[in-house]
């Protein structure tokens, strides 16, 4: 029996596979297309898709463990809801799922509120699962980088209520060991939920600050216009999407992104070392420029 890993060529899902693939673990990877990335020694890859419900059956065939991540999409609660029946369907018996932190609170985000019912469905069915609920990415900088460093802007409008970014190499360690503790147990383990953070909450201003001490010159926080951040958005990318994370960023200001208390130690006592820093993000980022 197979740990199946979907959105296997993706941020976190590539991560994953190569961590699984290291601890010597009978991996299947999830792509829509063949040969789009390649992949470490003997990691099979299965083609499927999230809409395609014979290529799902295929590919959960000889799974007993799944590592479920949706893309956020326009119909990502209908994907989700699929794949999980036609989990359970084949037999799978143990799963990690990954949420988003405040799932149930951010409750007019759409991403969000598909993440809470696959949750809700979870419990409900008293499916064996981790849920992994992580805060922003580190590296969704990545989109901004360019900006911060030739205007001297960080345009993020996180606000100040305080985000615990989490470093996605972070998440993927997490992840792996969840699904590793989950398939080679002995029998299914109980639910457990787990909010993944980063050390420290940041505010757009902090945020700023860390570039400024990166790049060695001022980069200024850009400000909470969340109408501007939708429109640029929407510039590069579909127009649901633009203002399904403008309503994100609305909630980022009004509530932050905070771990339940003890989070951080709990992520560190399954790391078995620190979580990464924001500041050590971009130094590092900032660097490989």
């Amino acid at each position: 029996m197979s740990i199946l890993v979907t959105g296997a060529t993706g941020t976190v899902g590539s991560l994953v596979v190569e961590r699984l693939a290291a601890a010597g673990a009978d991996v299947k990877a999830l792509v829509r297309q063949s040969g789009k990335r390649s992949f470490p020694d003997g990691v099979t890859e299965v083609v499927g898709d999230f809409s395609d419900v014979p290529s799902l059956r295929a590919a959960f065939s000889s799974v007993r463990t799944l590592f479920l991540l949706n893309p956020v999409a326009a119909d990502e609660l209908t994907q989700a809801l699929v794949a999980l029946n036609l989990a359970r369907e084949a037999g799978v018996e143990r799963i990690v799922y990954l949420s988003v932190i405040h799932a149930d609170r951010f409750t007019n985000v759409p991403h969000f509120t598909s993440k809470h019912t696959v949750e809700r469905m979870v419990e409900s069915l008293d499916i064996p699962a981790s849920i992994l609920r992580p805060a922003y990415f580190m590296q969704n900088e990545h989109m901004v980088q360019q900006v911060i460093q030739d205007y001297g802007i960080y345009p993020m409008p996180i606000g100040t209520a305080g985000v615990e970014m989490i470093d996605v190499r972070d998440i993927a360690d997490v992840a792996a060991a969840e699904l590793l503790r989950r398939d080679r147990a002995p029998a299914a383990l109980p639910r457990l939920t787990l909010d993944l953070i980063g050390p420290e909450a940041l505010t757009g201003v902090s945020a700023a600050e860390a570039w400024s001490k990166a790049l060695g010159r001022e980069v200024a926080y850009g400000g909470n216009d969340v109408a501007a951040f939708e429109q640029q958005m929407a510039s590069f990318g579909p127009t649901w999407l633009a203002y399904d994370m403008r309503l994100m960023m609305e909630g980022i200001q009004q509530h932050g992104m905070h771990g339940a208390k003890g989070a951080a130690e709990q992520l560190q006592g399954i790391l078995g070392r620190p979580l990464r820093s924001y500041a050590e993000f971009v130094l590092e980022v900032a660097g490989a420029d």
